[in-house]
């Protein structure tokens, strides 16, 4: 359960950081409800991350929380964002994803 607990908290830290790159290009009352999204999304992430921890190592848990929000961010930049989608940046972000497989193979 505490591998889900992480995963989701991954997610909900790509939330709060797409919400980030929102809130830079908006204003007024739209601004403010990209900033709610901001706060609620960090919040979850970070309830769920210290849930993870409470089983999980927690470096082995850190290092895959950053990771699926460093791999999810940069995906979401790509698709939401129109950053661009270079070949390096994609060979490290596949590097990123096999050490996050990797740091699970090998806890227990």
């Amino acid at each position: 359960m505490s591998w889900i607990y992480l995963v989701v908290a991954g997610l909900f830290e790509v939330a709060f950081t797409s919400c980030i790159g929102k809130v830079k290009e908006t204003t007024g009352s739209e601004m403010y409800w990209w900033l709610t999204g901001f706060l609620v999304s960090m919040s979850i992430s970070m309830f769920l991350l210290i849930k993870a921890t409470q089983t999980l190592p927690i470096g082995t848990a850190y290092a895959v929380w950053t990771g699926i929000g460093a791999v999810g961010t940069v995906l979401a930049g790509i698709l939401i964002f129109k950053e661009p989608a270079t070949v390096w940046r994609l060979v490290f972000i596949m590097t990123l994803i096999g050490s996050i497989i990797g740091l699970k193979v090998v806890s227990h």
